[in-house]
């Protein structure tokens, strides 16, 4: 099962929210989490987006899948941190980042992406006098959410891959596949938009 953008049905107070309002949220929420640099009040930040899966009702399976992505990743970028900076600046990084990205991979489980479409072609309607065009921003937002599902796929397979060849610990084993697919999988999307005529003006 892919782990990290996928709409997960339910019936939470964050399921029934307008995703309008869910997304001016997240933003507000990557703001803030940008602007601390303590690394006591980021820890708050990324309790405050572990205690929205509760409240989101999320199933532990879901958040076992998605934490069991998201904390190598995080520990392999505070590590890199550590090593090129320093430990303090390897915590307030590490931390924004996990900050960051649970609040955003938990808008994506309660979040349907034709809700979210829905609702950025709404409120950029009245801007579309001013040569702004709401389906094309609305068709980006979507595509960026999927992206996350989509890259998500493609990283669960590779560390398969990597696992049943015995290179759990080689990181060059997992980024030149993980790009290599990445690149093809970019490249077909292209393809599919080019093919339905989106992006020719």
């Amino acid at each position: 099962m892919n782990p990290l953008g996928l709409y997960e049905p339910g019936t939470s107070p964050l399921h029934r929210f307008g995703a309008g309002w869910k997304l001016l949220a997240l933003l507000v929420f990557a703001i803030v989490t940008f602007v601390l640099s303590a690394p006591a009040s980021l820890a708050v930040c990324v309790l405050a987006a572990v205690g929205g899966y509760a409240v989101g009702r999320i199933p532990l399976r879901r958040v076992w899948q998605i934490g069991r992505f998201l904390i190598p990743l995080v520990a392999i970028v505070f590590a890199l941190q550590w090593w090129m900076l320093d430990l303090a600046r390897a915590e307030t990084i590490s931390l924004r980042l996990l900050a960051s990205l649970a609040a955003a991979n938990l808008f994506t489980l309660v979040t349907r992406v034709d809700d979210l479409v829905t609702s950025v072609e709404r409120a950029l309607s009245p801007f579309a006098r001013f040569g702004v065009r709401p389906e094309r921003v609305g068709l980006l937002v979507g595509l960026t959410v999927q992206a996350i599902a989509a890259l998500s796929t493609i990283a669960t397979q590779v560390r398969e891959a990597q696992r049943a060849r015995g290179a759990d610990r080689s990181l060059p084993a997992f980024a030149i596949p993980f790009l290599v697919r990445t690149l093809r999988h970019a490249d077909d999307l292209g393809e599919a938009l080019a093919a339905r005529g989106l992006g020719d003006d």
